[in-house]
């Protein structure tokens, strides 16, 4: 019996989020690394609350695997913790907004 079946490799997370610190005001970052395009059902969360993207949270993809959040002007109560979602994939960093001591 010969099965001439080639399921399509799964993606995997080349590069995942890391745990970023900015202060109030500042821009924060994350960009995950997936190792092939094409997968689908990609959401980015932040303690739970989907991400879309608007002035505040830019979200975008370069050649299908390379997915970024920005989130600008962050305040301290945009710390937590966001989450990408790709299909089963999933990667989680921390985000620290600290406050300027005057």
């Amino acid at each position: 019996l010969l099965l001439l079946c080639h399921a399509e490799e799964a993606a995997v997370i080349v590069s995942g989020l890391k745990n970023t610190d900015v202060f109030v005001g500042e821009s924060a970052t994350f960009t995950c690394e997936l190792s092939h395009p094409g997968v689908k059902n990609v959401q980015w969360w932040l303690d739970g609350t989907p991400l879309h993207n608007n002035l505040v949270t830019e979200i975008s993809e370069q050649d299908g695997r390379i997915h970024t959040l920005t989130l600008n002007d962050v305040a301290c109560h945009d710390s937590g913790t966001v989450t990408f979602r790709a299909g089963s994939l999933i990667s989680s960093a921390k985000l620290l907004v600290k406050g300027i001591s005057l």
